[in-house]
């Protein structure tokens, strides 16, 4: 049984950045995070497809060794997105959205799996992620949910029911200024830990990670790239990251959170490196290493001088 389930959306994307186009891409929030937690900890995802669905999005789950048994088929198309990135590769313009299959999707997650560790809901509408929890015979010892600005603005009573019993949410800047009403990500912290989430994790693009948590602040950078291909996804990959390391270390800490958060980080970057999923798909344990080791020189700060040496005063 997967200590990790990921419930979310398995896509088809269309996707045009400065640097390419892909047509028909493998995506999804569930599968990018699933790829991703797989390096770390046992997974099984959750989504829909439709009959255009390729058996290739299958054949890659099952190579990285997710379970995918809670993949439904339906008999209509699958769920696809259509985006651009100009050069300012943070912001996401959305071209079109096609429902399609997801919107009869109704997962059963204890028919499929009736345990686990850790449950992450990936983007998608509240009402589903509620459904998920209430049907759960005993709750995950982590829960964790993404959103975005679209659930924000059109559902926001269904989702704060949602956040009322999770543990950590991760949105990106806008988002959370958009859900606590707050310019400052400090208040923004503040406010949305009222409304129940214990840890808050701001992702900021290529500006790193903000990590809110009862009695600290923590940030991380984002790996610089010499080339950024395809951001899509990158989010979902830092999660399924940071939360497959949290899930294989048993054990909730601030010190674990912080290493999940690095790891995460890394995987965004690889994510990012290319199109669709290629830039997460066969990575061995010493480029995962050696990405790893660039991390802690980034924000290593050796032989910072005393107060009482070379200061004035």
């Amino acid at each position: 049984m997967p200590s990790l389930i990921i419930v979310g959306t398995v896509a088809l994307d269309n996707i045009r950045t400065p640097f390419g186009e892909v047509r028909m891409a493998l995506g999804g929030s569930a599968f990018y995070a699933g790829l991703s937690a797989s390096y770390w900890t046992d997974v099984g995802i959750m989504g829909v497809v439709g009959t255009d669905y390729p058996e290739e999005g299958f054949r890659l789950l099952g190579a990285h060794g997710v379970d995918y048994r809670g993949i439904e088929r339906s008999t209509e198309k699958t769920f696809s997105w259509t985006g651009e990135y100009t050069f300012d590769l943070n912001t996401a313009h959305t071209l079109k959205t096609d429902l399609n299959c997801l919107l009869s999707f109704n997962p059963d997650l204890p028919r499929v799996y009736d345990r686990c560790d850790t449950l992450f809901l990936a983007n998608i509408d509240p009402d589903i992620q509620f459904r998920v929890l209430d049907t759960l015979p005993v709750r995950p010892s982590l829960v964790v949910c993404d959103t975005m600005n679209f659930w924000i603005e059109n559902k926001l009573t269904e989702l704060k029911r949602v956040l009322s019993r999770i543990d950590i949410l991760t949105i990106n800047e806008g988002e959370a200024r958009m859900l606590s009403g707050q310019y400052s990500l400090v208040h923004a912290a503040r406010e949305i830990a009222r409304m129940g989430p214990k840890t808050l994790i701001v992702k900021r693009g290529e500006y790193g990670v903000l990590v809110f948590g009862k009695d600290s602040i923590f940030a991380s950078p984002a790996y610089p790239l010499e080339e950024v291909k395809d951001p899509t996804g990158a989010g979902d990959s830092f999660a399924g990251g940071l939360i497959g390391y949290m899930t294989s270390q048993r054990k909730q800490s601030d010190e674990v959170l912080r290493q999940g958060i690095v790891i995460g980080s890394a995987m965004a970057s690889f994510c990012v490196s290319d199109f669709s999923t290629r830039g997460l798909e066969g990575l061995t344990k010493k480029e995962i290493g050696n990405r790893l080791a660039s991390f802690s020189s980034l924000t290593s700060y050796p032989g910072l001088p005393l107060l009482d040496a070379g200061t004035k005063g």
